[in-house]
Parts: C-alpha cells; structure tokens; sequence
C-alpha cells in the first residue's frame, strides 16, 4: 500500500481537482506532500527500528497510515487532503522503513532471505502498476475517496498479522543511539531536498526557487555528516556506508528506479493523451508487467541468481529492462499495444524483478545486524529520492520538448509523442549507466555468500 498509493492517485487526479476546485499548483500538492514526508523520514524511522524494536516502529507506521487514509478518504477541503498526505507519508516512512531489516533479521540464511526478497520485489515493483490499475477501477466505478479508504481494511489485516506473526528484535536502546540533532539534520536534509525536486517541474531546475532550497538541502546534509562523523552516539553509523556493496547497489538501483517510471509516468500519459485510453484501460494495460514480476518471484529469478550469481543476475535484469525501455522510445501515434507495448511491458517486468532482487541482496548481504533498520532506511531512500527525480526530470523534459514542438507548428499529438519518446530516451541512459556501474563498482558475492543462495527449495512457490 506505500508503493501502490504513490501511483493510485495519479489517475484520480483530474476527478479530484474538479470535486475540490484545486488549482494546478495547489492539486501537486496531493502528490509531492506523500513523497516529501515519506521520503525524509526513511532515515530516522529505520534508526528508530534499531533502537526501540522493528516491531514497533513498523505497527506504529501502519496505524499512523491507515488513520490517515481514512482522512484522505473524508477530506471535503483541500487543506484537509494535503495535511493527511503529509501524515500519511510519515506512516508510510515509519512502516516501509523497517521492512527490509525485517528481512534480514527473520532470515538469516541467504537461500531462504533470497525467497523473501523475491516476495518483497514483487509486492514493491507490482504494487506501482496495481495502483495505476485500481485507481483508474476505483474512481470510475465509485468515487477518488475509495482510493484512500481501501487502505483501512487491508491497513487493519496487516496490523493484526504483524502483532501475530513477527518477532520484535532486541533494540539497542535510547542510550545507544540517542543524536537528536543527527536526527533534525537528517529528516531536514532530506525534506529539503526532495521538496527541491518535487517542485522543480513548477519553478524550474535553473530557478532560484529551485537552486536555494537544494543549496539549504546539500548544507543540512553536510552538516548531518560531520556531526556523525564527531559524536559518541550517532543516529547513523558511518560504518554503515561502509558496508560492502551497500552504496554502489543503491546508487545502481536509483539508476534503475529512473528508468522504471519511465514506464509508470510516461506510458501512462502516453496510452492517455496519445492513444486515447480511459484511466481503467490505462491500468490494464500495465497488467502483463505486474504478471511478469510475479511470474519472476515465484522461483525464476532466485534460480538465475543461483546459477548465474547475484551481480551477473543484476546485470541482466538492467539490459532486459533497457530493451523494453527501447521499445518504449520507438513508439508513435498509430503504435498498436501489441506486440511492441505488450512486449516493452514483458520486458520491463522481467528485467525489473532479476535485477532489483539481485541489487538488495548484495545491498544489504553484510549490513551489521544491529543496524539492519538503518541500511534498510538507506536503501529505501535512495529509492524514493531516485521516484522523486524520475517524476521531476521526464515531466521537465517530456513537458519542455512538447511545447517546443507545439510552438514551432506541430500538432498536439505529434508534440507529445515526441515528448514522451523523449522522457524514455532519457530513462534508457539512466539504465544504461547502471548496468556500468553495476558492471564495474557492485561487488560480486563471496563464493561462501553464493553457496548459500545454492539450496534454495525450487517447489516453494506464492
């Protein structure tokens, strides 16, 4: 439900806007407030799970989600709906933060990790296309409102199920970690900067608007990192980003985010505004990638990792991805959904599932226990930060190309298709630069780290 709602509200947009009469800055606002809250709140939430139990920190996201989106649902105000999603953002943070470590508390062997990722990959990338599907079902059949109050009862059965079923960690302590001004400066920090890049598409990147809150944003930060770099008990451990694999499999998985909404962004405006589909047709159109990545989780890609090892997996996933994105940058008015979008989608779906379960197990394969939280909350916001850009840069650029072309005489349809063709172009470099820096800085697992992905029980599947 914390990827799904960064997606469901995009096609419900326009209904929203009518029925609470925002403007087009203000109605930005029900998107960027999720993602600002969410976003710089990773960091802190995870810490948080290491010291007080990730048990904890976890149910407290899910009830702080799930009692927001029943405001999101009952907001008769604008002021009402962007104030839930900024709460709501805060519970998603808190809830998705500890998620990872989590994992790799309740399974400690690699082999049987492996299988929770797959599970977690397919939940994470299929929660994305499945918002843009239930968006469009919910708002044309009922109202924009059910796209928020489907999440209390799902919200409910996951909080009665995490008290049942998981085990809390023995947290450090207050005392063990206890930095409020690690903490400000992070959460700061990090608000800043995707606040920066959020609103970007609306002031403009060369805007001083833009360029003083993403100076603030590098000067907070610098500024966390020398106080943790000095004080006993820092809320992040620098030895975490020490971690071997830890930076170079985010910074490869940011990369790979860019490209993955150029899929989820852009396709959607494009069967949209281009090829004339309604926001229900829009989301079906997404099922064959959501079905892939299930397809991939259930055994397939723990077995390429297993045959092949986890970087080569890696690696391929990002080439698969970079051919569907390849098919995505040729299309133009008359493109027919299939084959060339229904196989762009296969593709997507394949190379997304191999290659973002590959990158977070090596990304998290030796991140101390005690601070599994705090690499699960650095992984996760390297992640938001790249959704965060993705949607300002191809918007910025699909955008600026389109009026380009409308001024110099073309018609609408051929300015945005050549817009939106673009923003994919601009999605394959991002993937093109991550498979070399997954070719060339992730490390490739020790053979003892790679035998353990060895036994994994084929017969288990969702």
């Amino acid at each position: 439900m914390n990827v799904l709602d960064q997606t469901i509200v995009n096609v419900a947009l326009p209904t929203i806007q009518r029925d609470l009469h925002f403007t087009a800055v203000n109605l930005a606002w029900v998107v960027d407030a999720y993602l600002i809250t969410f976003g710089g709140l990773l960091l802190l939430a995870g810490r948080l799970g290491d010291l007080v139990g990730r048990k904890k920190i976890f149910l407290a996201g899910v009830t702080l989600f799930t009692v927001s989106s029943a405001f999101c649902g009952l907001a008769s105000s604008q002021a009402m709906l962007i104030a839930a999603r900024f709460v709501q953002g805060a519970g998603a943070a808190f809830s998705a933060s500890v998620v990872l470590a989590i994992i790799v508390g309740e399974f400690p062997v690699a082999a049987e990790r492996a299988k929770a990722m797959s599970i977690y990959i397919l939940v994470a990338v299929g929660g994305g296309s499945l918002g843009l599907l239930m968006g469009g079902l919910l708002t044309e059949a009922l109202s924009w409102h059910w796209i928020f109050m489907i999440n209390i009862p799902i919200g409910i059965a996951t909080f009665v199920a995490g008290v049942v079923l998981l085990d809390e960690n023995e947290g450090l302590g207050i005392r063990a970690g206890l930095d409020a001004a690690g903490a400000l400066l992070s959460t700061l920090g990090l608000m800043l900067a995707i606040y920066a890049i959020v609103t970007s598409n609306r002031y403009g990147w060369g805007s001083a608007h833009t360029i003083a809150f993403g100076a603030a944003a590098v000067g907070v930060l610098v500024s966390f990192f020398v106080v943790e770099a000095r004080v006993a008990t820092p809320m992040m451990p620098l030895r975490v980003l020490r971690s071997r694999g830890l930076g170079s499999a985010s910074a490869a998985r940011m990369l790979m985010v860019v490209g993955m909404f150029g899929t989820f962004f852009l396709g959607v405006l494009f069967l949209q505004h281009v090829l004339g589909f309604r926001p229900l047709q829009a989301g079906l159109a997404f099922l064959p990638q959501t079905l892939t990545v299930a397809v991939m989780s259930t055994g397939p890609t723990r077995r390429l990792m297993r045959v092949m090892g986890a970087k080569p997996a890696a690696m391929a996933g990002m080439v698969t991805l970079f051919a569907g994105l390849t098919l995505f940058s040729l299309v133009n008015p008359h493109t027919a959904y299939f084959p060339q979008l229904f196989l762009a989608l296969l593709c997507t779906g394949v190379g997304s599932a191999m290659a973002f379960t590959a990158l977070l197990t090596i990304g998290v394969a030796e991140i101390p226990a005690a601070d599994a939280g705090l690499g699960s909350g650095v992984v996760n916001v390297s992640q938001q930060f790249a959704a965060a850009i993705a949607v300002a840069v191809l918007s910025v650029v699909a955008t600026n190309r389109t009026e380009a072309l409308l001024r110099a005489g073309s018609s609408v349809q051929h300015a945005q298709t050549s817009g939106y063709r673009l923003g994919f172009l601009v999605s394959m470099c991002c993937v093109a630069v991550g498979t070399l820096v997954a070719a060339f800085l992730v490390p490739t697992l020790r053979t003892a780290e790679q035998a353990d992905l060895a036994p994994v029980v084929e017969s288990v599947d969702i």
